[in-house]
This record gives structure tokens, C-alpha cells and sequence, in this order.
């Protein structure tokens, strides 16, 4: 009997596809990848024992996710169409990464997922295993023929979970997919795909309505070295966390509970189809912001725009899939140089879904505030701004010149 490894969740999609591969005569292993969800993974490795795996994998990945994964994207300020902060994207690769070691484990020929024919994460798993293991076969049932005339839709895989006895949260009047690890909670499709369905209150899983936030702000320093994250201290509390997992989870916490992180948008999905996302990322919200703030005092201006060239096409290849590629090993290297003396702290205040930067310094910083100031004359002669200008002017001269010939006026388009 061939094995599969099945990337497994609990949910619809994966609890569909677990009872239809055993029912096609294979030997399906489940792998349940604790990423932060939030939800009890012995239940779903007893669902998924009940479902038919004749093993199942329950592996606490979140430690590799913040280390390895989430604070290389906030060091590139990654960050997809100027919104989406890539929660869903950045923890496909290390699931997909541990699928292929457990498939090599158990001398699998297969490795298979959920996700569907038309979605992102499909690209994502499956360049993931290829780029891993050229030789791995994967069985991809959103791209069976027979898989598809089975399941036209969420209402038939509802109604066959419920003709094998297979427990699912979701159900005909509440039929929109749910997404969730420490990053982020994604939720899509169902309902949320009328782009100008407003999601109601009870779509959101993860974060605290800002209008029911609390009426003080709270105060945060976060501490960087070599643009990472290194310590959270909560001025309103005195709470300090330095352990790279205990302080993403801690200023998720805190961004919770003040309403911090919540987009509702419409994304270019990698395959060509525009798809509307409701997000919830508290903690990567605030530790986004407060890292392109600490970058203003403490980088280069020249690097930051070479870096600001590199960050897109960073959150490209993220998004679209490409974690283990050549050029993301090229990208990485130059991010990592830019990021050697981006030290210091940033102070910022939470309120009621606002992140307000209050602050920084940095023992790295260019900031001359004698140069800056407008009342002390400093180390700069502003005589020598003359010449400045005027070199800068030569070509917008030259330029007049040639528009008076034609008869033209320089704001003519």
C-alpha cells in the first residue's frame, strides 16, 4: 500500500480529503503542524485517527516560525500590496519543509494538501516540495477530475462529512474557511467573497473590537538588534519578554486586546484571480511598524533605497511561493547585510486599534540633531546649499530652455 503524508488541519478541506484518499486504497499519514492556531491539536489527532490516518504527526513548529520565518520578513518590512502582512505565506514553507522530512521519515511516495485549484497556498506547498525533493509525487485532489466532479462544492463536502460521521465546524450557514497560526487569522470565501459584504463582529476571532478596546493607551518599548526583535517591555505593566517565541506571543496579546491589526481587502492572488481577505495580525502590525521606525534613525539613506528596492520583490517571492529559491537566498543575504547596525528601541503606544510611534534612538543612530536644528548652525554651512541647488537646477534650466523653443510651457502634459 503506498503512504501519503497528508498536511492535515482538522478541518473541512483536509478531513474531506483524509477519508477520500483511504477510501482510494492508500495509507494516509496525517501531520498536524502546530503553528500558534490556538486549537486543541490532540482533538484533531484523534479526529484524524477516527477519519482514517493510520499515523498521525503533531509537530510544535512555532518557535522555527518566529526565529526562522516571521523575523527574517519583518527585517525586509515585508509587507504584500502595501497591506497584507504574508501571515498565511510565511508559515506554508516550514509546514511544507517538515511535511517532506516526515514523508522521508516513513519512506512515503506522496505528499498531499488542501488547498484548492484556485488559491495561493497549492503554488506555495508544492514549489515547497519540489524545490526539497525534485522525486516527491504529490497528490493534489482540488486537481483530481474525479475530485472534483465528487465535490462541486462546500455544501457536498458537508454533506459527505456528515454521511461518514466526520465532525466539522463548519456548516451550510456559516460557510466561509478560517486560516489561523501565530502570525495571523485569515478569513475568506462563503459570504466574504461579495467584496461589499461587511464582515460583522463575529468574524473576528483574534482580536478585540477596537470600539470594546480599553479607554488607556498602552505603552510599549521594543528593543532591535541587527533589525530582530530581542525585548518587549510593557510601560503601563512593567511586563518584559526577551525569548524570541514568549515576546512575538506577548505583543500579540497586547495588540489583541487593543484592536491592533485588522484589514479587510481585495489581493492578487499568484495564480491571476483578485480574492477578498478579512486579516486579524496584531503582534506583526506593531512589530512591522516599529521596525521601519527604528530603520529611519539607525540605516543609511543609500541602503534604505536599495533595500526599499528589494523589500517588493522580497514580499513577491514570499507570497507567491518561491521561500526556497535561488533568489531568496540572494535577497536574504542583502537584507541581513542592510540590517547589521539596526539597533536601538522604539517606544510606541496602543490605542484602540492605533499604533502611535512615540520614539527611538539607537546607539546606531545617524540622527545629528545640531546638523537638524533649525535654531543652532551646527556642522552645516547653509551658504554651501546654494551651490547645491543650483547643480541641481542645471537640467530643469536646460529643460525650459528646449520647451520655450517649442512654444511649450514646462506644465504642459
Amino acid at each position: 500500500m503506498s503512504k501519503v503524508v497528508l498536511a492535515y488541519s482538522g478541518g473541512l478541506d483536509t478531513s474531506i480529503i483524509l477519508k477520500w484518499l483511504s477510501e482510494k486504497g492508500l495509507d494516509v499519514i496525517a501531520f498536524i503542524a502546530d503553528v500558534g492556531q490556538n486549537e486543541d491539536l490532540e482533538a484533531a489527532r484523534q479526529k484524524a485517527l477516527a477519519t482514517g490516518a493510520s499515523k498521525v504527526y503533531v509537530e510544535d513548529l512555532k518557535r522555527e516560525l518566529v526565529n526562522e520565518y516571521i523575523f527574517p520578513a519583518i527585517k525586509a518590512n515585508a509587507i504584500y500590496e502595501g497591506r497584507y502582512l504574508l501571515g498565511t505565506s510565511l508559515a506554508r514553507p516550514l509546514i511544507a519543509k517538515k511535511q517532506i522530512e516526515i514523508a522521508h521519515k516513513e519512506n512515503a511516495e506522496y505528499v498531499s494538501h488542501g488547498s484548492t485549484g484556485k488559491g495561493n497556498d497549492q503554488v506555495r506547498f508544492e514549489l515547497a516540495y519540489f524545490a526539497l525533493d525534485p522525486n516527491i509525487k504529490v497528490l493534489s485532489p482540488w486537481k483530481d477530475k474525479e475530485y472534483l466532479a465528487e465535490f462541486k462544492g462546500r455544501p457536498d463536502m458537508i454533506d459527505y462529512a456528515e454521511k461518514h460521521g466526520i465532525e466539522i465546524k463548519a456548516s451550510k450557514s456559516k460557510p466561509y474557511s478560517e486560516d489561523a497560526n501565530i502570525i495571523h487569522v485569515s478569513h475568506e470565501s462563503g459570504i466574504l467573497e461579495d467584496p461589499m459584504l461587511q464582515a460583522e463582529e463575529h468574524i473576528y476571532t483574534m482580536t478585540k473590537s477596537p470600539k470594546d478596546a480599553p479607554d488607556a493607551e498602552t505603552f510599549l518599548d521594543i528593543y532591535f538588534k541587527d533589525g530582530i526583535p530581542v525585548k518587549v517591555v510593557n510601560k503601563s505593566t512593567g511586563v518584559e519578554k526577551t525569548d524570541s517565541l514568549e515576546l512575538f506571543e506577548y505583543v500579540n496579546e497586547v495588540g489583541s486586546e487593543n484592536g491592533i491589526g485588522r484589514i479587510d481587502i481585495v489581493e492578487n492572488r499568484f495564480v491571476g484571480i483578485k480574492s477578498r481577505g478579512v486579516y486579524e495580525s496584531p503582534g506583526m502590525t506593531i512589530l512591522h511598524l516599529a521596525h521601519v521606525d527604528i530603520e529611519g534613525i539607525a540605516m543609511d539613506r543609500e541602503v534604505m533605497r536599495l533595500r526599499d528596492m528589494l523589500t517588493p520583490k522580497f514580499t513577491e517571492i514570499v507570497y507567491n511561493g518561491f521561500w526556497f529559491s535561488p533568489e531568496m537566498d540572494f535577497l536574504m543575504a542583502a537584507i541581513n547585510k542592510s540590517q547589521e547596525v539596526i539597533d536601538g528601541l522604539v517606544s510606541l503606544s496602543l490605542y484602540k486599534g492605533n499604533v502611535q510611534i512615540l520614539g527611538r534612538e539607537s546607539p546606531s543612530s545617524l540622527y545629528d540633531k545640531d546638523i537638524a536644528s533649525m535654531d543652532i548652525e551646527g556642522g552645516f554651512n547653509q551658504e554651501d546649499s546654494l551651490g547645491f541647488i543650483n547643480i541641481n537646477a542645471i537640467r530643469l534650466k536646460a529643460h525650459n530652455a528646449i520647451m520655450a523653443k517649442q512654444g511649450k510651457k514646462v506644465t504642459e502634459f
